[in-house]
């Protein structure tokens, strides 16, 4: 993705986290980019000073990319479950870090261990739980694999830690272009 796409991103990001924190009306956005047109999943990260504020996500989406993250940003700013009690305010704005993750295609493994560390996400399913993590979290908790996929089981989709070993789980991997606006 170009350096214009990015910026045009982040500033639609920001707009969407400001009117959300304003309890205003969505922004109006319209793009013609064409990198920007395109149907991928996106994830929001919000941190302030390096702690997490908000991170909400979706792995597949028929919406084009800049509307995607349009509510994804504004969901994260508002609507993160772990952050109902704690919402950002208006003077956490200028302190906040944006990181979009912008998701490849959903690839099925049949081995749980057949992927990159730091390099793919995860998405596990099994019936209707499921819980995802994106590549970052690895580099991020200094997990190993067995690691990663047990804290993707307990604590993201609701299963036992092991939950991954067994056989009729869904294992899928993807990777992610991420765009920070504070490099």
């Amino acid at each position: 993705m170009d350096e214009q796409a990015k910026r045009l991103l982040l500033d639609i990001a920001r707009k969407s986290i400001r009117a959300a924190i304003k309890l205003e009306p969505k922004p109006l956005v319209s793009c013609t980019h064409s990198d920007l047109l395109e149907k991928h999943g996106v994830f929001v990260t919000l941190k302030t000073r390096g702690q997490l504020r908000g991170c909400i996500g979706i792995l597949q989406s028929d919406l084009p990319l800049y509307q995607l993250v349009s509510e994804m940003a504004a969901a994260s700013a508002a609507d993160d479950p772990r952050f109902e009690h704690n919402r950002i305010t208006l003077s956490e704005l200028n302190q906040l870090e944006i990181e979009i993750s912008i998701l490849s295609p959903l690839t099925c493994i049949i081995d749980p261990l057949n992927f990159e560390l730091g390099k793919h996400g995860i998405y596990i399913k099994k019936g209707i739980r499921s819980g995802c993590f994106l590549p970052q979290v690895a580099a991020e908790t200094g997990w190993n694999k067995e690691e990663f996929l047990s804290f993707c089981c307990s604590h993201k989709a609701g299963l036992p830690p092991s939950a991954w070993k067994q056989k009729d789980i869904e294992i899928y991997v993807f990777t992610t272009e991420t765009i920070k606006e504070k490099e």
